[in-house]
């Protein structure tokens, strides 16, 4: 297709510094807390003390009176009761309770819920009027347990919610004959695991800043990965329509999928700034950014995996429960995801999935890194590895035999493009020694293996209509600068760079000349976000389908100016050149000019929509979860050492081979499997967002470890290629499915070293030493 055109300057594939990189680390970089605006002050918000309880009164009369507030707000505001969340089928939060109301309106759910908010001067009086604030509270029962969730309850903490109990999805997927498969099958291992919550730990906390101005706009500032879904949600509570809101994102400190929902706080700001019509500022301290959560869902996961006595997979079972926490947040999609992406990269013809999500009185989960695919990736690869024991196979050997094809469909009807599974595993086998090293080690030592599958953007919108997933405008004017505008939020991963090179290379002109606009709603056309590892194939279709219209006017006006025909020129090193004989050429300022003439700025647009559905759509509930216009697979090796006396577990190396299709930027591939590696050995390891009696316990960076500069093993990163046929120039994602292989890796690894299993995250040292005793194994 066009998007994989030869011509351009080489800019793709090649190591690209990020665009903004100069600015974040020479301290130029704008984020949300450096704005300051005339008249700004101070908004902070009152949280509850309690898991669970009824607001029956809140007097606001001493905080109203000290000097320096500018507004209290509670549930009593016009529009804090209106219902909002990231997913239309699931709108369940409010921005703050009603005192006295019945039911749901009146309730916080959660040690930290919101209860009240105020403005102040400075942040100093705004604290003191927090403290001023006389809430009278009735205690309600608590689930903190994710069982008695299952239970029924005459108080559910939800409105909607199944059966009378706090279950808030159900998912129920048959493919095959499972049950007769798992009868008839030589081998069948089945286990239970269960992974605590963990939270994101981004660097920047939330931070938002809301201006209801003199014309009656509200114009909102905020850390956000996702502003369109937040513009959707500001219109709802504020009950104004789209125009007359505005949403600008600045730069973000880190997201990795904890800046993807529309927010309370957000909510709040807009409200507060309304209501004394001063902008005003939200920032969390870090307590709060934990309090807020939105991370990974803890989960109880029960897999069976079988396989005939040749080593071919037969049937898949899992089942899984969640502890969705207070909101519904991205939480339907992740009780389809912890079942629906199982399967990949294996071909595997029986399969069942059960899971459910169910609220509890705790921070609300949402979507992190490798949303809903983590825990039962890890489930599964750990119990491969039991099969092949069983099967007396080398577990490289056991995968390879085992490996969906290229241009294929699996049995719930994801359609694969391009796979470089094979690739993957075969390049880290040998990079890493494995053949050598598998079982071979001293003891203490050892090697494990994983692979990983995961999604390029989901192939449907959350919002049921037909518009683009991405769309991105491309202007140029007389100066010779590329103006392009899209909405794809840049977070760090790299998106505006992404879209600077997709359109130079279309183009045929060097980086310098392009500007990217991507932060404001009211110049940026819509796209859906940075969320479900989507922005490179899609809003990177759309730039080169945008910049594709603009080459050829480019092309007509050389052609005109020259005299020769259009279909000989190319775009390649600031030149207009005509193929057949290159010594005919304008400059690109020269075909800018001729293009310009008599008709003023060039401006295209480019759009990028989901391929039409295959396969089994429509033939079972839930058949949307999980489809994506392709896919990316991983192959990870990682080498531990395990001291037999502190069973501490040290990872040495890791071998990350990821097929992203076509490395556009091998430099930001890398950065993103390196952090990827990173947040995955700090779940495995250490991470830990515990709970006691529905507190949070250690809601701080000293508290909650994640792994250091020192435990930081070397990366040994392999960029396969597959050239997805309908990617931008044949890439796809890189930037959430590294992160799958490397937690199930490393317990593999561990396993290799001393002969013990674990079935709980973190694989901390205590943990380890008790599976020993439990499993009779000596470690000296």
């Amino acid at each position: 297709m066009s998007s994989n055109s030869a011509n351009g300057n080489g800019i793709v594939g090649t190591r690209v510094p990020l665009i903004d990189a100069l600015k974040k680390t020479t301290g130029e970089g704008f984020y949300t807390d450096d704005i300051k605006l005339p008249g700004m002050i101070v908004g902070k918000i009152l949280r509850s003390p309690h898991p669970h309880a009824r607001v029956k009164r809140i007097d606001v009369s001493k905080a109203e009176a000290l000097t320096g507030v500018h507004a209290v707000l509670t549930g009593d505001e016009p529009g804090a009761q209106n219902r909002f969340g990231v997913l239309p089928i699931s709108r369940d939060e409010i921005a703050l309770p009603k005192p006295g109301a019945a039911g749901r309106a009146g309730r916080v759910l959660y040690v930290g819920d919101c209860v009240a908010a105020v403005a102040a001067d400075n942040e100093e009086i705004a604290l003191q009027a927090l403290a001023l604030l006389d809430v009278e509270y009735e205690i309600v029962p608590a689930i903190i347990r994710v069982e008695k969730g299952l239970e029924k309850t005459t108080e559910p903490i939800q409105d909607r919610t199944k059966d009378g109990t706090n279950v808030h999805k159900t998912v129920e997927q048959q493919f095959g004959d499972v049950a007769g498969v798992l009868d008839n099958s030589a081998h069948v291992r089945t286990n239970e695991f269960e992974f605590i919550g963990v939270n994101h730990a981004f660097t920047e906390p939330m931070a938002t800043i809301a201006h209801y101005d003199a014309d009656d706009r509200l114009v909102l500032w905020s850390a956000q990965q996702v502003p369109h879904y937040l513009h959707r949600a500001l219109a709802d509570v504020m009950e104004m329509p789209m125009h007359r809101i505005r949403v600008i994102r600045p730069m973000v400190g880190g997201g990795f999928g904890g800046k993807s929902d529309p927010f309370p706080h957000e909510m709040i700001a807009s409200l507060l700034s309304r209501k004394c019509r001063r902008p005003v500022k939200i920032l969390f301290d870090r307590e709060e950014v934990f309090y807020n959560n939105h991370g990974r869902h803890p989960t109880k996961t029960r897999i069976i995996v079988a396989a005939d006595k040749d080593g071919m997979l037969t049937a898949l079972d899992v089942d899984a429960t969640i502890d969705g926490g207070a909101w519904g947040s991205f939480g339907v999609v992740t009780t389809y995801y912890n079942g629906v992406l199982a399967m990949g990269p294996y071909r595997i013809d029986n399969f069942n999935y059960a899971g459910r999500r169910v609220y509890t009185n705790k921070a609300p989960c949402g979507a992190m890194r490798g949303h809903g695919a983590v825990n039962t990736r890890f489930s599964f690869e750990v119990t491969l590895d039991q099969l092949a024991d069983d099967l007396k196979m080398d577990p490289c050997d056991l995968r390879l035999k085992n490996l969906l094809p290229a241009n294929t469909e699996t049995i719930n009807g994801f359609r694969i493009t391009s796979n470089g599974t094979r690739e993957c595993i075969e390049r880290a086998r040998e990079r890493s020694g494995w053949d050598q090293k598998y079982g071979q080690l001293p003891f203490g030592q050892g090697i494990g293996l994983s692979c990983g599958f995961y999604i390029s953007g989901s192939a449907h919108r959350i919002h049921f209509n037909e518009l683009p997933h991405s769309t991105v405008h491309i202007k140029i004017d007389m100066d010779g600068g590329v103006t392009v505008h899209c909405m794809a939020a840049e977070i760090g991963q790299g998106s505006d760079t992404m879209l600077a090179q997709c359109v130079a290379e279309s183009l045929g002109i060097k980086m310098e000349r392009i500007r990217i606009f991507s932060a404001d709603s009211d110049t940026d056309p819509v796209d859906l976000g940075s969320y479900s590892s989507r922005v490179t194939f899609m809003a990177g279709n759309a730039a080169v389908r945008a910049a594709e219209k603009i080459r050829e006017k480019l092309i007509q006006a050389a052609a005109r100016k020259t005299g020769y025909p259009a279909g000989g020129f190319v775009l390649t090193n600031e030149k207009v050149v005509y193929k057949p004989n290159p010594d005919i050429f304008l400059t690109f300022d020269e075909a800018l000019t001729a293009a310009l003439a008599k008709s003023g700025a060039l401006i295209a647009k480019g759009a990028y929509l989901d391929p039409p559905p295959i396969g089994k759509r429509n033939e079972f509930k839930g058949w949307r979860a999980g489809l994506s216009p392709t896919y990316s697979f991983q192959a990870y090796m990682a080498q531990v050492h395990v001291d037999p006396e502190t069973f501490e577990v040290r990872v040495q190396k890791v071998w990350a081979a990821h097929d992203c299709g076509k490395a556009l930027n091998p430099l930001a591939v890398e950065g993103q499997i390196e952090g990827c590696v990173h947040m995955g050995l700090g779940q495995v390891l250490m991470e830990d967002m515990s709970y006691l009696h529905g507190t949070i316990q250690g809601p701080n960076f000293l508290d909650y470890r994640t792994l250091t500069p020192m435990q930081m093993p070397d990366v040994d990163v392999i960029i396969v290629e597959s050239g997805d046929p309908e990617g931008p120039f044949g890439a796809k994602e890189a930037g959430e499915g590294p992160l799958l292989p490397i937690l199930p890796a490393v317990a593999n690894a561990i396993y290799d070293a001393v002969g013990v299993r674990v079935f709980s995250l973190p694989i901390t040292p205590d943990k380890l030493w008790k599976a020993a005793q439990r499993q009779g194994v000596k470690i000296d």
